[in-house]
């Protein structure tokens, strides 16, 4: 019973934290969230817990997805196109790492995460709306 409750209050604040996010704070969210799927996916593995390492790949997956689909192609250039192409490749990865039951690669994953992450949060305030990554 508790859980449960603790649960819906953390959706309810997650959500009103996406609600009052800028679209740069939202990318800044959904790099934290792959983070967090990707170290409890590669804890999973060492533990062996196949349904939680699925999970959260999945999980983190999702997430990729969704910065991949978010990028302006259009008028990103070649930063939104070098981004495309990587997180293709943290798609492939994730999908090895599922199947072959691999931390490392999960790893190797969040390593590529917070690289790109660190260099978004570097990103001037005043550039936020002139970003590689697209509206809604």
């Amino acid at each position: 019973m508790i859980n449960k409750a603790l649960n819906q209050y953390k959706s309810v604040d997650l959500n009103t934290a996406v609600e009052a996010a800028s679209p740069h704070q939202l990318i800044s969210m959904l790099f934290r969230g792959a983070l967090e799927a990707l170290a409890k996916a590669a804890g999973a593995i060492e533990r062996k817990d196949i349904q939680l390492r699925t999970q959260q790949i999945n999980k983190a997956s999702e997430i990729i997805v969704t910065l991949k689909g978010s990028l302006n192609l259009e008028e990103g250039g070649e930063v939104a196109e070098n981004l495309d192409g990587l997180y293709d490749y943290m798609l492939r990865t994730l999908m090895q790492a599922n199947r072959e039951n691999d931390a490392a690669k999960a790893k190797e994953i969040s390593e590529l995460i917070v690289t790109i992450s660190e260099g978004w949060s570097q990103i001037p305030a005043e550039e936020h709306q002139t970003t590689s990554y697209k509206e809604g």
